[in-house]
């Protein structure tokens, strides 16, 4: 494969996110062939995603970003992709930061590059729990794991072909990917990103994510027996 003429394409999960998505689209179009998945939206997501110049998938009804994850390795995988860059819809990640995860991609053919945010630029309490949570995770993984949650990534080929077999939905999906990348002994990089919040919504439901993310803490220690 020569550097620079592989197919990658920007996939972005999107629910409700008519007020973000359009500059999303638009700002990682200069970088990148851009897909989204609109996972049951009831606004104008994908009206917009589509019009700012993405490739839309629709799928209904609202399945949850694992799922959406999932229906957009498909798409990557069937067209012959090598990677894909993920980000999400609600503006928390530049676009042009793209070029940082093709550039270490390039570098050293990583299968999963995840970008690395700064704590210390969270709100408070997203801080303390993203903190608790690093620690938690990198104890059941036996190493260091700077960032296990953020979104902004960029997967290769087999990796997005091992996750098509998870069975995690949510946020779950995002961090059995990287527990799947330590078990096949897959290449594991990051790169550093702008830290953003502004207006958006998260669509996380405390205790459920909080339930999950201990399980998965207990299955990670189990399946990389440490």
């Amino acid at each position: 494969m020569n550097i620079g003429t592989e197919k990658i394409l920007a996939l972005i999960p999107a629910y409700n996110e008519e007020k973000h998505i359009a500059r999303v689209v638009e700002q990682a179009c200069a970088y990148l062939p851009v897909v989204v998945v609109d996972d049951g939206s009831r606004d104008r997501t994908a009206e917009y995603a589509e019009a700012a110049g993405a490739y839309v998938i629709r799928q209904q009804p609202n399945q949850g970003k694992g799922e959406a994850l999932r229906t957009g390795f498909h798409y990557a995988l069937g067209v012959g992709a090598q990677a894909v860059v993920m980000l999400d819809a609600d503006g928390q990640h530049d676009p042009q930061e793209i070029p940082l995860f093709l550039q270490v991609y390039h570098q050293k053919w990583a299968d999963l590059v995840i970008g690395l945010r700064d704590f210390s630029k969270m709100p408070l309490v997203r801080r303390t729990t993203n903190t608790i949570g690093r620690y938690l995770f990198s104890w059941a993984a036996g190493k260091y794991i700077p960032d296990n949650q953020s979104g902004y990534r960029l997967v290769s080929n087999r990796l997005m072909e091992a996750m098509l077999d998870s069975r995690e939905g949510g946020f779950e999906f995002e961090v059995d990917m990287i527990v799947v990348c330590l078990q096949r002994g897959y290449q594991l990089d990051w790169v550093p990103i702008r830290t953003i919040y502004a207006d958006e919504k998260s669509h996380i439901r405390p205790l459920r994510h909080v339930y999950h993310y201990f399980r998965l803490v207990w299955q990670t220690r189990r399946r990389l027996k440490h």
